[in-house]
């Protein structure tokens, strides 16, 4: 155990984190994801929220701020403009974390598109509906 890393990012997700660079990207998905098949490299956490992996993972990496939309959802299929329940609790959570960033969203394909590039995917055992979030990782500036 190490003092103030989330006990649920194991050591292969916690390497995954800190080898990932400025502008890397990576996935939570759903349980019902099709995320083997995806190609990134594949982490799982069965039996654990989205949300509580999202969360842990923003204790520790940085959201970029040099683009507009750093954190993308994915739209409800039939009702692009619909914002799932999943969805707000991902942004209070974003926001927690990164108190001037929000959630945008992509169209489904589109978000299955973007998260074969991903840098990583992050499997959870989230049952609800389009509880799949993708971020992209910022930089940690110097002290000043």
């Amino acid at each position: 155990m190490l003092k103030n890393i989330p006990p649920i990012l194991g050591p292969d997700l916690l390497g995954i984190l800190r080898a990932m660079g400025h502008g890397d990207e990576i996935a939570i998905v759903d349980a019902n994801y099709p995320a083997d098949s995806a190609g990134p490299v594949l982490v799982r956490l069965d039996g654990i929220s989205a949300t509580d992996v999202l969360d842990a993972v923003l204790t520790l990496m940085p959201l970029d701020d040099f683009v507009d939309e750093p954190v993308l959802t994915m739209q409800t299929v039939g009702d692009a403009g619909k914002r799932e329940p999943v969805v707000d609790a991902f942004d209070t959570i974003v926001r927690k974390h990164e108190p001037k960033m929000g959630v945008s969203s992509l169209e489904r394909f589109a978000f299955y598109d973007r998260v074969k590039t991903a840098y990583a995917i992050v499997q959870t055992g989230e049952r609800r509906l389009y509880g799949n979030i993708l971020l992209k990782k910022g930089i940690i500036r110097p002290d000043a």
